[in-house]
């Protein structure tokens, strides 16, 4: 069993991080994986461990990050949705990842409830599903928005792919600090005087670790837009 989650080896092991993504082309996964092929979901669903992620990131609110860890809420969706994959009746990413985002939905507010009901706390005045739902939909909202601010045509690769997603793996390859500044900044929307108490850093150095956070995106879009053509 899962010494932390309580799930057997053989599905903990199917949703572990894999260093090497390789190239995706849902259209040829999703159907194996629809058939019940325990490997083929257990890989698809890896592709959106990036994305989940940084939603997870954005929706843990700071006074929780002490007791709820954004990873655990990831491991846990992964794990659920790799147990009940059968109940996916989609057939294009964009149902997939509805379907993803409920179940990380699902598992965010039975963290708060947890963590609420310790703190003896009415989590009705706290936290609502739809409050929940709704900040996830903006969340992808503003991935998509920071797509747009790059200037650059996708590739006919790219353009098959959710941009939220391809956004979440871009960031996921930035170092820390930058991915840190571009969440808080052009995902959460916080101002740069925000970002900067949250990061502890001084508004100017801040703001330069902005630019070059976005130098490093951009970079990485470039770069992966040569491989496309």
């Amino acid at each position: 069993m899962h010494p932390k989650l309580g799930v057997d080896r053989h599905t903990a092991e199917a949703v572990a991080p894999r260093s090497s993504r390789g190239e995706f082309d849902i259209g040829v996964l999703l159907p194996v994986a629809r058939q019940g092929d325990r490997e083929s979901i257990g890989e698809l669903l890896q592709h959106y461990r990036n994305y989940l992620m940084l939603l997870a990131t954005t929706q843990v609110e700071r006074r929780l990050q002490s007791r709820i860890s954004p990873s655990d809420i990831v491991q846990e969706t992964m794990l659920r949705a790799h147990r009940h994959f059968a109940q996916f009746r989609g057939k294009t990413e964009q149902e997939l990842l509805a379907w993803l985002r409920q179940i990380l939905l699902t598992n965010l507010a039975r963290f708060v409830e947890r963590y609420m009901l310790t703190a003896k706390r009415d989590i009705r005045r706290e936290v609502s599903i739809e409050q929940l739902g709704a900040s996830v939909a903006a969340s992808s909202a503003q991935f998509n928005s920071l797509l747009c601010a790059r200037g650059q045509t996708p590739s006919a690769a790219a353009q098959r792919r959710e941009e939220a997603v391809l956004l979440a793996d871009r960031l996921a390859q930035l170092p820390p600090k930058y991915r840190a500044v571009l969440v808080l900044r052009n995902i959460q929307g916080l101002s740069f005087e925000e970002a900067a108490a949250r990061l502890k850093r001084p508004l100017g150095a801040t703001r330069m670790l902005w630019l070059r956070a976005i130098k490093k995106l951009r970079a990485a879009y470039h770069k992966s837009e040569e491989q496309d053509a």
